[in-house]
């Protein structure tokens, strides 16, 4: 894969969303939903050399070339939710330009303990705040985080 084509082309994308807003003030055309979590998952995918696994896979969206399961959560908003405890999470806040900022990266049960003797909400899933998740980050040992691709700069942003 063409690493710079893709994230050239998730900065386009962003750049024309905000071409929009400018051209048509109160109006959003932030992309949403299916795709914000499709480009966070392609985002985190390309910059932690990770192979993606079928669209709506249960439990886990990529592995590491050491086969571990890794869930993705992609967001614009202040929180994600999650289904089921994955055996590792890594969460990233998507800006108005396409760039990330990763939230956690670490294993899936130091999340899901958040959501212990708590009930399940109707829609099936535990929303959780992004501030909740850079404080649990903040405690994962390196060695317990997935590694960044060689490629990436060592900041957070894309």
């Amino acid at each position: 894969m063409d690493h710079q084509k893709f994230q050239a082309l998730i900065q386009q994308l962003y750049a024309t969303v905000n071409e929009l807003e400018e051209m048509f003030p109160g109006r959003h055309f932030t992309p949403d939903g299916h795709m914000v979590g499709s480009i966070g998952e392609c985002l985190v995918a390309d910059a932690y050399n990770l192979e993606l696994m079928p669209a709506s896979n249960k439990g886990f969206d990529a592995k590491t070339r050491s086969g571990a399961a890794v869930e993705i959560k992609a967001t614009q908003a202040k929180s994600v939710a999650f289904r089921s405890e994955p055996p590792f999470a890594i969460v990233i806040h998507i800006d108005a330009y396409g760039c990330f900022t990763e939230v956690y990266n670490g294993p899936g049960r130091l999340v899901w303990q958040q959501f212990e003797g708590k009930r399940l909400p109707s829609n099936g899933q535990y929303q959780i705040s992004l501030t909740k998740l850079r404080q649990l980050s903040a405690h994962v040992p390196e060695a317990d985080r997935i590694p960044r691709a060689k490629r990436i700069q060592a900041n957070n942003h894309v």
